[in-house]
């Protein structure tokens, strides 16, 4: 693997891992009440614990096989399934006529770690 995966895989896997441990271990109504999760309202609280933990699967999975040196394979899969939860995210955010931005740049990144 190159140092430019390693950047880019770093980067996109600590944003997933942060984001998917604070999805996994707040209370839906906790996430409801900050300042960034309205988004919250339109689902139940198994659905934002099964993002949050499908968010920390990818991140594993764009670290771990090419870390360890054992199915790399699974860097692609990982990579995909984050972007198809940052679709998600990105379309939740139109609706409710905030910025799709962020998701879409962290799909993106999750992309590119394919390529490198």
């Amino acid at each position: 693997m190159s140092v430019g995966y390693w950047i880019v895989a770093g980067v996109t896997a600590f944003a997933f891992l942060g984001t998917g441990l604070l999805k996994l271990t707040s209370s839906r109504a906790k996430l409801l009440a900050s300042k960034n999760g309205g988004w919250v309202s339109g689902f139940t609280e198994a659905q934002v614990k099964l993002i949050g933990l499908a968010e920390l699967l990818g991140a594993a999975g764009l670290i771990l096989p090419p870390a360890v040196g054992t199915a790399k394979w699974l860097r692609v899969p990982a990579a995909l399934g984050l972007l198809v939860l940052m679709l998600g995210a990105s379309n939740t955010h139109r609706t409710r006529k905030e910025s799709p931005a962020l998701p879409l740049v962290l799909g993106i990144l999750a992309v590119v770690t394919i390529f490198l």
